[in-house]
């Protein structure tokens, strides 16, 4: 029997509203630490966190504060690790036609209508953005009704207008979210997730979703868009950029405990997912510390 949470999470807004704005304080929700997509957008704001943000084909560490839109049907894991000092995460979900669906085809609605498009790839929003809308959002909590309505359209607009964002999936594969493929790459992901540190052979990643090893290498590369060592290579140099921040663990054992056995290798692929080697990255996160 097949007791594992359905991938196509279905949100409920409170009662008499379209739109759901949670905060967590203390503890992150772990129910939402799942591979999981669902029609309706999510704007997360989290001012003071670590974590792993797994978007899309996006994969990456942060520790500082995050505004992120993600769009819909875009799979995501929940992914903060924990909430630093007075730190909060907050959720505001929504459907792109929360105001009806002749209200989006109106032209004063353009704007927003391009923003709901362009976060299927995900928008990370930079450091004035965060430092303006933040409190705003949070804000959010406290107005109900209209007047929560017309907070949270100005939100909006203003993310509309913005230049000051990343694209978390610019160039990368789209995913085309489907219920048996999302439940097949939570399996996946999360056996990767617990074993990265380890070497994981083909035939006993494929054995976890009982296919062979060549069909599973086609699936996976139709699916994600990269091949599965890509995807386990990510995985350790996100862990290793995580280390390196809250850690003063030397680089030659960060590479071993991120369960690369060849320096050199190590090295290469940190250097080509971030842009940057080890001890660049260190050296930059040093100099922002002080």
């Amino acid at each position: 029997m097949n007791t594992k949470k359905p991938t196509l999470k279905k949100l409920s807004p409170s009662f008499g509203s379209n739109i759901l704005v949670k905060q967590h304080i203390d503890k992150v929700d772990k129910n939402d630490a799942y591979w999981h997509f669902h029609p309706e957008l999510e704007l997360i704001y989290i001012n003071k966190g670590q974590g792993k943000t797994h978007i899309g084909n996006h994969l990456s560490y942060f520790n500082n504060s995050q505004l992120i839109l993600i769009g819909s049907n875009l799979p995501h894991n929940g992914f903060t690790d924990k909430l630093t000092a007075n730190g909060t995460e907050t959720t505001v979900q929504f459907k792109s036609n929360f105001l009806g669906d002749d209200f989006v085809n109106i032209p004063e609605m353009a704007n927003l209508v391009s923003l709901f498009e362009l976060a299927k790839k995900g928008i990370r929003f930079k450091m004035e953005t965060k430092a303006v809308m933040g409190p705003k959002i949070n804000n959010l909590l406290k107005s109900a009704g209209l007047d929560r309505v017309i907070k949270f359209l100005e939100i909006l607009n203003y993310l509309a207008l913005t230049d000051d964002y990343s694209l978390l999936n610019a160039n990368g594969f789209a995913f085309e979210a489907d219920a048996q493929d999302s439940n097949k790459i939570d399996i996946i992901f999360k056996y990767v997730n617990k074993n990265f540190h380890n070497h994981i052979t083909l035939n006993e990643i494929a054995d976890q979703v009982s296919m062979t090893a060549p069909a599973f290498c086609r699936y996976f590369k139709k699916v994600t868009g990269k091949t599965f060592t890509q995807l386990v290579n990510e995985y350790r140099v996100v862990h290793a950029t995580k280390l390196l921040n809250e850690t003063q663990m030397s680089i030659a054992d960060v590479c071993v405990e991120c369960g690369f056995n060849n320096f050199s290798h190590f090295n290469k692929q940190f250097n080509e997912i971030t842009g940057k080697s080890a001890s660049k990255y260190r050296k930059e996160i040093k100099l922002i510390i002080q």
